[in-house]
């Protein structure tokens, strides 16, 4: 890909990976144009406010819901990443019908749209609560998934090729656990919720990056899974928070004990590469020789947070804490980037 030629949009701009991906954007990649699209005006404001205003970026008001104002945004667009999604368990389980609206008939809008309008790329995030879900949100991203990787199928002789992303939790997300020990440290005690309870870990930074990384690698109709470290809530309490008194709480409604973000049947058609795993599509349009370089993964195979090889160490986190600190955008000069 020639990112200068590009056309991008990514759809919930404003959340924490849109606001990433805009500046790594900005700073290394220097599209032609990149447009953020969502629906809350002040959370533009704020985000333009903040340093990320450049004639290359376009602020789109509008709703994944609504999909005329989709068509409009996506007209002369070559790359999409679907980010906008209700996320927060609790608040889907509590208001499941807008989590279906957002979640599964937004991500349909965005399908139509991207095919209408000839997008050439679309990568849509997952998560791990896509795999066996036990919460809601998780089930809508599973059916997000199905469709993002289905509509290949749909394009026809278009151009147009979807794949998906999924991975664990983000350090420097606002539904991350560690601003809530931090915060806890305070008062000199942190909630835990299990103390055998483990978790996928990485960066915005590392997300975004691995984000770029797919798009460039597509072939459309994968789901692509990286590979990262994991770590014991408890341990990470306690490096956060030394000294201080846990507390466990019990596992709550909608949550496991640990987290899987490959399961033995969606193994079968996996396969391996030095950072990364593929799912393929189990589909008669699905060409096998796409990833025919890859390791193919062993029977029963599972990557799972408890499983896991990779274990983050307590210096490890702090790093990884560090490197997701807030800080202003340092974007390069406007005169270098062509509108």
């Amino acid at each position: 890909m020639n990112w200068s030629e590009e056309i991008v949009l990514v759809t919930g701009g404003t959340g924490s990976f849109g606001k990433k991906f805009v500046e790594l954007m900005l700073r290394e990649y220097q599209p032609q144009k990149l447009i953020i699209f969502s629906r809350d005006e002040l959370k533009q404001h704020e985000m333009r406010s903040s340093g990320l205003d450049h004639p290359s970026l376009r602020y789109f008001l509008g709703d994944v819901r609504d999909p005329q104002r989709l068509q409009r945004a996506f007209s002369g667009v070559t790359t999409v990443v679907h980010a906008a999604a209700l996320k927060q368990v609790p608040a889907c389980e509590y208001n499941p019908f807008e989590a279906v609206q957002t979640n599964i008939m937004g991500g349909r809008n965005v399908i139509d749209a991207a095919l209408d309008q000839g997008v050439r790329r679309v990568l849509a995030l997952s998560t791990d609560k896509a795999v066996n879900p036990v919460n809601l949100y998780g089930a809508t991203k599973l059916c997000a998934e199905k469709m993002f990787v289905q509509a290949n199928a749909y394009a026809g002789p278009k151009d147009t090729r979807m794949s998906c992303v999924r991975y664990g939790n983000v350090t420097g997300s606002r539904g991350s656990v560690i601003p809530i020990f931090l915060e806890q440290r305070k008062r000199g005690k942190v909630t835990v919720t299990d103390p055998r309870m483990t978790r996928f870990w990485l960066t915005l930074d590392q997300g975004v990056r691995f984000v770029v990384r797919c798009i460039e690698a597509m072939h459309g109709g994968e789901i692509f899974v990286p590979k990262i470290p994991s770590m014991k809530l408890v341990e990470m309490a306690e490096a956060l928070a030394p000294g201080c008194e846990v507390e466990y709480m019990g596992i709550r409604p909608g949550e496991k004990l640990h987290e899987v973000l490959i399961s033995e049947d969606e193994a079968r058609n996996g396969v391996e590469v030095d950072d990364m795993f593929v799912i393929q599509p189990a589909y008669s349009w699905w060409q096998k020789e796409n990833w025919s370089s890859a390791q193919a993964l062993p029977d029963g195979f599972r990557y799972a947070s408890d499983t896991n090889p990779q274990w983050m160490t307590s210096s490890q986190l702090q790093e990884l804490v560090e490197a997701s600190a807030p800080a202003k955008p340092r974007l390069i000069e406007p005169q270098k980037i062509g509108a």
